[in-house]
């Protein structure tokens, strides 16, 4: 199931005016700088800035997403034709041979279960070449993120182009580690338009993250902390030997 903030698309248009300040995806650029990488695989690629930032830079780049909306905000946007984009996931991919995969953003902690969270590094390892690195982060559970996901930490009012003044915030719903449920909230000053999207993620130990690669056939090379969110999450680089 794709949660509504994604694939809906009225929804699927606020991802990218509600969150321009993408400084985040600095450290993947940087990333494959740093491994010489010619060829991605963004798995969850959503809208596509990721990918679009990287065949701007002139590297062969495949993006992968089950939210079809996302995928055609994607599609609509400048240079979007030097990117192949696939619908659907990771599980299930055609022949690729690329030098690295990448799950920016909170990709990784919305594969939930156990079963397609394999198939998911699977399907990752599988794509990759010899010596090809995947790349993902997730959040440390032991800062506990879910506590600042309520109306009064997390509202705001955006103007959007098209679309006026949105208003938005998040409500926790269920915090069953390491499961947590919560609540996107949209508010649309245009029409009143009142949309909601429910997200569950899962928060996973670094050593369960270490298996699970071990598991699946890969290599850890490193578990790095997120420059830009110091102690917040681990940042996994695993390599196919």
């Amino acid at each position: 199931m794709v949660d509504d903030c994604f694939g809906h698309p009225r929804l699927a248009a606020l991802y990218d005016p509600l969150d321009p300040d993408r400084r985040d995806l600095d450290v993947y650029v940087a990333i494959v700088e740093e491994f010489g990488a010619r060829s991605v695989l963004d798995v969850g690629c959503g809208t596509g800035v990721f990918a679009l930032l990287l065949a701007d830079r002139g590297i062969e780049v495949v993006g992968v997403d089950p939210a079809g909306a996302s995928l055609d905000v994607a599609r609509a946007k400048p240079g979007a034709e030097r990117v192949r984009w696939i619908h659907g996931d990771a599980t299930a991919l055609p022949p690729l041979r690329v030098d690295l995969v990448t799950m920016t953003a909170n990709v990784a902690q919305a594969v939930v279960e156990p079963a397609v969270w394999r198939g998911t590094l699977r399907g990752a390892r599988e794509a990759l070449r010899p010596g090809g690195r995947l790349v993902f982060e997730t959040r440390d559970p032991a800062r506990r993120a879910w506590e600042e996901w309520t109306r009064e930490r997390s509202r705001r009012v955006t103007e959007v182009p098209g679309a006026g003044a949105v208003e938005t915030w998040f409500e926790l719903l269920d915090v069953r580690l390491p499961l947590v449920s919560f609540r996107s909230n949209f508010v649309f000053g245009a029409d009143g338009a009142v949309l909601t999207s429910d997200s569950t993620l899962r928060f996973r130990e670094c050593g369960e993250v270490e298996a699970d690669l071990v598991a699946e056939g890969f290599v850890v090379d490193e578990v790095r902390d997120a420059p830009d969110r110091p102690g917040r999450e681990f940042v996994f680089v695993a390599r196919r030997p």
